[in-house]
């Protein structure tokens, strides 16, 4: 898979080593010819250029990518390079870098972000999802909102305690993605049986979300 990543700062050069470690074709973009020293990018491509600038996105061959991601600090020039890397050269996968929590209602289909990362929500999701008991925790939101990843912990008044996951009757467009109990990460399967404690993360719709906490919580 061929990703280009905009933003040559800290994110970016993880995310290109990471992606670079699984195989796939990374090209890095940035205007600052500083952070595009040698040996900080072996074994990946760069470009020194603005990748705001749509001769600069058509030098890195953007309708041959599957994803590019927007991973600089501003939130403005993340807008504009999904914006381009949708509209102009249909980019079928789009990933940007939300850094500033008030600016997230931007990063949206309208702007050609097909999932928008921030981390002060991801961390605040985490840090809930550790002290949460009985209530759905949403951790993750992917397609413009069109998915999310939740989680619930199984608490003593769950209704779902010891039923088979078979028996239940999970909510449309809802599906048990894993059950982590303790140590362990469950496959689920019609006959396992759902346990006191057991956290259990599903992909659902966010429509069904009200629907799945009563049937797993009671409310």
């Amino acid at each position: 898979m061929r990703v280009v990543i905009a933003g040559a700062g800290k994110v970016g050069r993880s995310i290109a080593r990471e992606l670079r470690e699984f195989g796939h074709e990374i090209l890095v973009i940035d205007r600052d010819p500083t952070v595009l020293r040698p040996g900080s990018f072996d074994g990946i491509s760069v470009l020194n250029a603005d990748a705001c600038e749509l001769t600069s996105l058509e030098e890195a061959e953007l309708g041959q990518c599957q994803v590019v991601v927007a991973a600089t600090g501003d939130d403005k020039v993340n807008l504009v390079v999904s914006l381009l890397a949708k509209t102009e050269f249909g980019v079928p996968r789009v990933v940007a870098r939300v850094n500033h929590p008030k600016n997230e209602w931007m990063f949206g289909e309208s702007w050609g972000v097909d999932v928008a990362v921030s981390t002060p929500r991801m961390l605040s999701a985490l840090v809930e999802e550790a002290v949460s008991v009985g209530d759905l925790v949403r951790l993750f939101s992917f397609g413009q909102g069109d998915a999310d990843l939740v989680e619930i912990t199984l608490a003593a008044e769950s209704p779902a305690v010891g039923s088979r996951v078979g028996d239940l009757a999970w909510p449309t467009d809802t599906v048990l993605a894993a059950i982590v109990r303790g140590k362990r990460v469950l496959s689920p399967s019609a006959d396992d049986s759902l346990e006191l404690g057991d956290e259990l993360f599903f992909v659902a719709a966010p429509s069904q979300e009200a629907q799945l906490q009563r049937l797993i919580a009671g409310h």
